[in-house]
């Protein structure tokens, strides 16, 4: 628990007075109706008010009073943990202020207006005799957060759209996969489910910072730019008592598989249930979505990011180096990698500790990658800055930039040890950034926010700028390789492949082929166990390109080892004469079949049931057994709802019915997670417009 009381009573202990927070209507005022209408929760740089009826006799016609608000354990003047406040005759928007609207001989009523700079957190608000520090009314707590519609405050956002879409929009769709085929998976964010604010507010009393010393960390506690980068370092476990903890390879039996997921609500109770014990497991987007809950609840306009291609550079050259064998496999013997896709998040503030032009969208990055400052945190990092590679600005410009810009050389090994420099690819990285659109549920591509196009002047000026990697000469191409797929591939498919060799001399050659087919993870992690391998010798008439068409079916393939079904595909093509060489690589994504939710009712109303049918076709040629589904939604269902259901034959039909009350109006969104022996965290979801009675 806090150190300060998660409620607020109306009428406080000493029982010398009467207070009225005036709940709903506060609370509607200040957009956190949604959290509660029973406790005061407001935000920063606007006012509220309140009525307070005295019991002991104290007239406020005849006496004058002042206002302290505390906060911490300990608060202090000297570190604004402690303000007083005398009343004036009108607000100031611009620090804590208030004034007395009309009063009677016992009764008195209040306008207070919190700073917009104030502390975000657990408030204390007493009144107290201007001359007499001895005659106190202790009238309650309540809760301040960060304040988007307030142009005083720094991260206002000057936008109806935005904020709604940013701040008050509690579902959203993370994208994953690869460059190639795009996934979306629906997120329950839930960041106003009620218990869900004092998780959030606790989790900044567990920094070890403030732990070490309150007072001093609660000096930063009203900078957005501290708390995105605190609560960066918290949502993973690794140097504290975060929420999630990290891993990317099985087995998962003591937790969680990070793909089941389907909302951070289930997450962030679990550790606050479990006395802030890491919750197991978690992979890059489930990390970002707990960011932007917690975020998004203190009142920081925040939205998920996916970079495609997403470049891991641990020795910050700016320089991602692979190298393979022959047998195409990767030798490790760099740490740098490419993941598929990774993802972060964006928050939306001031940055008045950098120099004008970079305010507006950072990233932040609560993945444990790399450390930063000794903590596995990253962020927040302009945008802007990114873009125009100010690598020493504050924080962690380097890392992010390389993840959208760095230069990929792939190296092949020969047995001797000798190395030859395939490939250097100027492009390989950055691609598709996405976002979900603002207002909409369709992608939104923000990679030019990041970086200039791929191949143009100003991205090369700013490569250059960044001043990390030397110019690597490439071997002059006399003989290419390329690998193609016939888009889109359907899991439980064959998928369609050709090898597209050229021949870029003046004489006919031959060349031995060789293809590998092998499973990936999307953190880069390939398996070293081919699923397929293919080798024959090709001729080739002088400037002339042959393709060569090959198979690969589902028997072959089957399972894969995370919910993206990735696959990478690899060739080396060598003259037979001269053995020179030339190495294609090509990572896919096969397609899960889609799940069909629909509504039976004709409409949705609040605390009636809802009876819905979700439909699927098994499209592979095996029977699907142990089939599962969840369903989860904030609103709509209390926790989450598990439904068995028969096999399923090949190209058979299952059809499920059930039914929820949904317990709060508005638009919602069901979220469904489907399982089986052959498929896993296969993700459907539905928006529903919910009814009042």
């Amino acid at each position: 628990m806090s150190n300060m009381s998660m409620s607020v009573d109306p009428v406080p202990s000493n029982a010398k007075c009467q207070v009225d927070f005036q709940f709903e209507k506060n609370n509607k005022e200040h957009r956190t109706d949604k959290i509660s209408t029973k406790r005061l929760i407001v935000r920063r740089g606007q006012s509220f008010s309140i009525k307070v009826n005295f019991t002991d006799g104290f007239n406020p016609n005849d006496n004058k009073l002042k206002m302290i608000f505390e906060t911490g354990p300990d608060p202090k003047k000297l570190n604004g943990t402690k303000v007083e406040v005398p009343f004036t005759k009108s607000i100031n928007l611009k620090r804590w202020s208030g004034i007395i609207t009309s009063s009677t001989s016992n009764k008195l009523c209040i306008a207070i207006s919190p700073s917009p700079r104030a502390k975000i957190g657990y408030h204390r608000l007493i009144l107290e005799h201007a001359y007499k520090s001895d005659v106190q009314y202790h009238l309650g707590n309540f809760v301040v957060l960060f304040n988007p519609w307030c142009s005083e405050d720094e991260v206002f956002l000057n936008s109806d759209l935005q904020r709604d879409e940013y701040v008050m929009n509690e579902t959203g769709i993370i994208y994953v996969g690869s460059s190639d085929y795009i996934h979306d998976v629906p997120w329950n964010f839930g960041q106003f489910e009620e218990d869900i604010l004092d998780i959030c507010l606790k989790l900044l009393d567990k920094t070890p910072k403030y732990l070490k010393n309150p007072n001093k960390a609660l000096r930063r506690r009203g900078f957005p730019v501290y708390i995105a980068r605190i609560v960066s370092a918290m949502v993973n476990c690794n140097d504290d008592t975060g929420i999630l903890y990290g891993s990317w390879s099985p087995p998962y039996s003591d937790g969680v598989y990070p793909g089941k997921w389907n909302g951070s609500v289930a997450i962030l109770r679990k550790w606050h249930n479990s006395d802030c014990q890491a919750v197991r497991y978690g992979q890059c987007w489930v990390f970002a979505a707990v960011t932007c809950t917690v975020l998004r609840c203190l009142g920081i306009p925040t939205r998920v990011v996916t970079n495609f291609d997403s470049a891991h550079d641990t020795d910050a050259n700016l320089t991602i180096d692979e190298y393979y064998n022959v047998e195409a496999e990767n030798l490790g013997e760099s740490a740098d990698s490419i993941w598929n896709f990774h993802v972060w998040v964006e928050s939306w503030m001031a940055r008045n500790d950098l120099s004008p032009g970079y305010d507006g969208w950072q990233a932040v990055d609560a993945t444990p990658q790399e450390e930063s400052d000794g903590i596995y945190c990253c962020g927040p990092a302009s945008v802007n800055a990114i873009k125009e590679g100010e690598m020493d600005m504050q924080y962690d410009i380097p890392f992010v930039f390389a993840e959208v810009n760095a230069h990929c050389v792939d190296w092949l090994v020969f047995n001797s040890g000798e190395k030859m420099k395939m490939k250097v690819n100027e492009s390989r990285v950055g691609h598709k950034i996405s976002t979900k659109r603002c207002g909409s549920e369709e992608r939104e591509d923000i990679t030019s926010n990041y970086k200039y196009p791929d191949g143009s002047v100003q991205e090369a000026d700013v490569f250059e700028k960044a001043n990390r990697m030397q110019n690597i000469p490439t071997p002059e191409k006399t003989l290419s390789l390329s690998i193609v797929t016939e888009l889109p591939i359907y899991n439980g498919k064959p998928i369609a492949v050709s090898m597209v060799v050229s021949n870029n001399t003046s004489e006919q050659k031959v060349y031995n082929l060789r293809f590998w087919a092998k499973k990936r993870k999307y953190n880069a992690v390939t398996e070293n166990q081919c699923i397929k391998k293919h080798e024959q010798e090709i001729t080739i008439a002088p400037n002339t390109e042959k393709k060569i068409p090959l198979k690969v079916d589902y028997k072959e393939y089957g399972l894969f080892p995370d919910m993206y079904n990735l696959m990478k595909l690899i060739s080396v093509v060598t003259d037979v004469s001269s053995k020179s060489s030339a190495f294609a690589m090509k990572d896919v994504s096969l397609i899960n079949p889609p799940l069909i939710i629909k509504m039976l009712n004709f409409s949705a109303v609040v605390n009636k049931k809802v009876h819905i049918e979700i439909s699927f076709q098994n499209s592979f040629p095996e029977t699907l057994k142990n089939c599962v589904m969840t369903l989860e939604g904030a609103g709509l269902i209390e926790g989450e709802k598990e439904i068995k259901f028969p096999n399923i034959a090949p190209n058979e039909e299952a059809k499920v019915k059930c039914d929820f009350v949904p317990y709060k109006s508005g638009m919602k969104k069901l979220l469904v997670d489907f399982d089986c022996d052959k498929l896993r965290d296969l993700k459907g979801s539905m928006n529903i417009i919910v009814q009042e009675k």
